[in-house]
């Protein structure tokens, strides 16, 4: 299937399809963003179209009507491995009270990470014009977070805004994560932010495939966006999924890059779309998993996994 028709096929395949019990898309999950409705309906759409694994956000667990132990309950209860926990927003560059303040509010996070068993806490870059430019002190404040996670049997995955104020590209966040050289830091990759910026995909190539904790996959549906104010209101209202969007050749390339540089790691649909929080939830999961299919098949060209009954007689 080439990428056009893929297009075609996304736009035009009956969203109502009733969802069955389908084979795992084994490497690729969705975020609970993506979907509108409750915590316990996501993950029960997600495990039904085929996924394993769910990157999941606070709110999702803050805001459960049996608050964080029952949303933790629940996630264990829908067969879902984590794949990361999110966001740590404006944790670096900061100094005096602010710092101790985000200090405690990313202990809070890791706490509610662990309790997950999720593996990664995403931190991105910060926006905040309190926050120093000096690559080193952030570089040192990543260092203190990952050392806080470290105990917690928790990775940080840095992840760079196309909106940051400092970081705002993959290539200066691996730079400060190189700076701050501690093994549970690492970088998050997210294919919005490197197109929204047009960061060129050759720099992948030098990235260290052990220390890329996260990536995150979607697309827009134009070739650019103008300013930051442009990038954060596509960001957060008009994401699409994988295949959907004007950058499904670029997409194609970063997966391919990723993997040749040795990348073994999940991939996450992490999809803002006002219209998609409109549609039933199995809609939606049906769309991501036209993406998924799409990605393992005609760009990664992975087999799929056999069924547990045939695995099992073998």
């Amino acid at each position: 299937m080439t990428l056009s028709t893929h297009k075609a096929f996304i736009s035009q395949a009956n969203p109502s399809h009733s969802l069955r019990a389908q084979e795992a898309i084994a490497g690729f999950g969705m975020d609970t963003i993506s979907q509108a409705g409750s915590l316990d309906a996501k993950l029960a759409s997600m495990a039904q179209a085929g996924f394993s694994q769910v990157m999941l956000s606070a709110r999702d667990l803050v805001g459960h009507p049996g608050g964080v132990k029952a949303a933790v309950a629940a996630v264990r209860a829908s067969g879902l491995r984590a794949t990361g926990f999110q966001v740590l927003r404006d944790f670096e560059g900061l100094a005096g009270p602010l710092h101790g303040y985000k200090v405690d509010i990313a202990k809070s996070m890791l706490e509610m990470c662990a309790a997950l068993d999720s593996p990664v806490l995403l931190a991105c870059s910060s926006v905040s014009r309190h926050a120093t430019q000096d690559f080193d002190a952030i570089a040192r404040d990543l260092r203190k977070l990952a050392t806080l996670a470290m105990p917690l049997g928790v990775k940080v995955a840095f992840e760079g805004l196309s909106w940051g104020r400092t970081i705002n590209e993959y290539t200066s966040a691996w730079d400060v994560v190189c700076r701050a050289d501690t093994p549970n830091l690492g970088i998050g990759i997210d294919a919005f932010h490197i197109f929204a910026a047009k960061t060129p995909l050759d720099a992948i190539d030098d990235l260290d495939a052990e220390r890329i904790f996260l990536v995150q996959l979607s697309d827009f549906m134009w070739q650019e966006t103008q300013s930051f104010e442009d990038r954060m209101t596509t960001a957060r209202t008009f994401r699409v999924f994988p295949g959907e969007g004007a950058h499904s050749e670029a997409l194609a390339e970063l997966v391919i890059r990723l993997e040749a540089v040795g990348y073994r790691g999940d991939y996450s649909f992490e999809v803002f779309n006002d219209d998609y929080q409109q549609l039933p939830l199995e809609a939606v999961a049906e769309r991501a998993r036209r993406s998924a299919l799409w990605l393992r098949d005609e760009v990664l060209h992975r087999s799929a996994p056999l069924p547990a009954w045939v695995a099992s007689a073998r």
